[in-house]
């Protein structure tokens, strides 16, 4: 069919198996072929009934969100969705890993649903301000009913197969190869007949349902809403499974996600969301670790006394530079000190210690610095003063040395200008 979905075949049963790593999402390009495959097995006579899989590590983990916010490309999730409900032979989706949001709408347009135990279920879409905008919030009602439904929607928080199970969402729970398990049941609903029911059709629990409880309980969750839009209109949402026909309550669910997705809560959501994982994208980070050997400490001060100590104490050979030869004797001193303190509280032994003050040099010229691999600058807090150490280690440091200052809060970029 395509690089993203295939289908093979296991006796009558048809395999459709959507490859989109990593989370196979449900973008165009797997909606289109997707829609495709399902339209000509529907129609194929040697096909007794199909199954919906997906290659890697997870089910389809949900819909491309990159795709929210810009104009549709059909066929959409809906549209899948509903001409998976016209299929007549019966359809099972093989879940493992996780179904989320898109994706386990999906299998609500399977006549069944059978999950590896390891797998987790969920409509996560209210923790970017949204609702599930699949049908989500309309057939997940008609199979757990209302208040699980409102429960599950209004947290985003996924559940396991055993609960899955309990609540009625799957049919099945396996362990291992869901492929193979997802044809096996398949075969046996086959070997059954049907007809085969819907879910949109499962209206049994919706019937039953209370609606005076459901009120109580979204008037809870108001209180805790606290000006947030999504659970409100999520609750709205199955609400209306409840309340209205079917198609109807579909509609209303299109309507609630369009004035979601254009708000600010969820515009912002959204963007917390993309720059959270964008953060861990760090550039360079594969980057070869250079080699550091020396390195060089400019002001024997208290900082730089203390930034000294903590390269020597890492087994850095240590290049210490003042401006005069009576500073720089102050500051060695210092750290002979600082390093007895250690010895006599017993955190250091008297090997030690001459092992590390042993990887010091002083200095009072620039000219020493050259051998550096590194070279901090922990002298005055003053621009000029920075300035002018930063020019003269430009005239002397090796190519490739790494240049740092230990400034808290003047403009590095002007500092690094003097190089």
């Amino acid at each position: 069919m395509s690089n993203f979905v295939s289908v093979t075949r296991d006796g009558g049963v048809a395999v459709v198996t959507i490859d989109n790593p990593p989370v196979n999402a449900l973008s165009f390009h797997v909606r289109e072929p997707l829609m495709q495959a399902l339209v000509s097995l529907r129609d194929e006579p040697d096909v007794a009934a199909i199954v919906i899989a997906c290659a890697g590590r997870t089910f389809v983990a949900g819909a491309d969100i990159t795709e929210f916010g810009k104009p549709v490309q059909q066929p959409d999730l809906r549209a899948i969705i509903a001409m998976l409900e016209t299929i007549a032979k019966p359809t099972v989706a093989a879940i493992h890993g996780t179904a989320l949001g898109g994706g386990l709408e999906l299998t609500l347009g399977c006549h069944f649903r059978i999950a590896d135990s390891q797998a987790t279920l969920g409509l996560p879409e209210v923790k970017l301000g949204l609702l599930p905008g699949g049908g989500g919030t309309v057939r997940l009602p008609c199979l757990v009913g209302p208040l699980k439904a409102l429960s599950m929607i209004v947290s985003g928080t996924p559940i396991g197969a055993a609960e899955a199970l309990a609540a009625g969402l799957i049919d099945a729970v396996f362990v291992g190869a869901p492929t193979a398990q997802a044809v096996r049941f398949a075969s046996e609903m086959a070997g059954k007949g049907g007809p085969f029911t819907p879910v949109r059709d499962r209206d049994g629990r919706l019937d039953k349902a209370d609606l005076a409880a459901f009120d109580k309980a979204v008037a809870e969750l108001a209180k805790k809403a606290r000006g947030l839009e999504a659970p409100i209109a999520c609750a709205q949402s199955v609400r209306n499974a409840m309340t209205l026909p079917f198609e109807e309550a579909l509609v209303a669910e299109r309507e609630l996600f369009a004035k979601l997705v254009a708000g600010d809560q969820s515009r912002a959501q959204r963007h917390l969301f993309f720059a959270e994982r964008e953060a861990a994208k760090v550039a360079g980070k594969d980057i070869v670790r250079r080699k550091i050997a020396r390195v060089g400490v400019i002001g024997a001060g208290t900082m730089g006394g203390g930034i000294a100590m903590a390269f020597a104490n890492g087994g850095f050979s240590v290049t210490v530079l003042e401006a005069t030869q009576e500073a720089l004797q102050l500051g060695l001193a210092m750290i002979d000190k600082n390093y007895a303190v250690s010895v006599s509280r017993g955190s250091l032994s008297e090997d030690n210690k001459r092992q590390r003050l042993g990887l010091f040099k002083g200095s009072t010229a620039y000219d020493d610095l050259a051998d550096c691999d590194l070279i901090v600058e922990a002298v005055f807090e003053e621009m000029a003063v920075k300035k002018e150490v930063f020019g003269r280690l430009d005239a002397v440091a090796k190519p490739g040395a790494i240049l740092a200052t230990n400034t808290s809060y003047l403009d590095v970029n002007e500092i690094a200008a003097s190089t």
